[in-house]
């Protein structure tokens, strides 16, 4: 099974995922799980250039530019921080820059997210998808 499910269909599949759990202790639970899968950042990128800036916790964020889709690979010390970029880079993770520029991630309200995180995490979150879309914006002149 080799298809790519467009931005669209990932972002319903979380919001049916989140819908499952009536309370937000499972959901936090559900984003950690989500988090032990993530893409992990090679140690030696975890210094300030990778540095996600705005975060509480220490997150580190690598973009790599091939085929014509950015391959991201992060982490973070903090383990429901680990599962807020792991969402993230389940829906944008190896897309074109143009697919993540213009992603509406409508997900992150639909579920609730930033009104459950404290304020400093979802200024990390903010921080971590601003990241994101730099990377990007910096690789969208690149064809190859």
């Amino acid at each position: 099974m080799n298809q790519v499910n467009s931005i669209s269909e990932v972002e319903e599949q979380i919001i049916e995922e989140f819908e499952l759990f009536d309370d937000w202790m499972d959901k936090y639970q559900h984003l950690i799980d989500m988090g032990k899968s993530l893409p992990l950042i090679d140690s030696q990128f975890k210094n300030d250039d990778y540095i996600v800036k705005g975060c509480q916790s220490q997150v580190w964020l690598k973009g790599d530019f091939a085929n014509g889709k950015i391959h991201f690979t992060c982490d973070s010390d903090a383990i429901i921080t680990k599962g807020m970029i792991a969402v993230l880079l389940r829906v944008l993770n190896d897309r074109t820059p143009e697919e993540i520029i213009n992603a509406k991630l409508e997900f992150i309200d639909k579920i609730n997210l930033k009104e459950h995180l404290t304020p400093t995490r979802a200024n990390g979150l903010v921080s971590m998808l601003s990241k994101i879309k730099t990377y990007a914006l910096a690789f969208s002149g690149n064809k190859i």
